[in-house]
C-alpha cells in the first residue's frame, strides 16, 4: 500500500482555484464540505473538467470511478492526495 503524501497549503489553494474557476464560483463560497452539485449547481461535465484539470496540474492519473468521491473539497483533496502517493 502506498504511503500517503500530505497536501500543502499551496496545493490545497490550487485545488480550490481549479474547482472555483470551473464551477464559476467565488472561493469564499466553497467550504471543505459544501456539496458541489447541491450547493453550487455543478453538473457531470464540470466534474469531468475538474478531474481533467487536476490531472494536468498535478501530473497524476485519476480514475473516473473516483468522481463519486469528488463531491466536495474534502473529497477532491483526498483523491489528489492518493494520486500523488502513487
Amino acid at each position: 500500500m502506498p504511503s500517503t503524501v500530505a497536501i500543502s497549503d499551496e496545493q490545497r489553494a490550487q485545488i480550490r482555484e481549479i474547482v472555483c474557476e470551473i464551477l464559476e464560483i467565488e472561493p469564499a463560497e466553497v467550504t471543505d464540505t459544501s456539496l458541489f452539485k447541491e450547493d453550487h449547481n455543478a453538473d457531470s461535465l464540470g466534474a469531468i473538467e475538474i478531474l481533467s484539470s487536476l490531472e494536468r496540474t498535478f501530473q497524476i492519473e485519476i480514475d473516473q470511478a473516483e468522481l463519486v468521491r469528488m463531491v466536495n473539497m474534502d473529497g477532491v483533496v483526498a483523491v489528489v492526495r492518493e494520486g500523488l502517493s502513487q
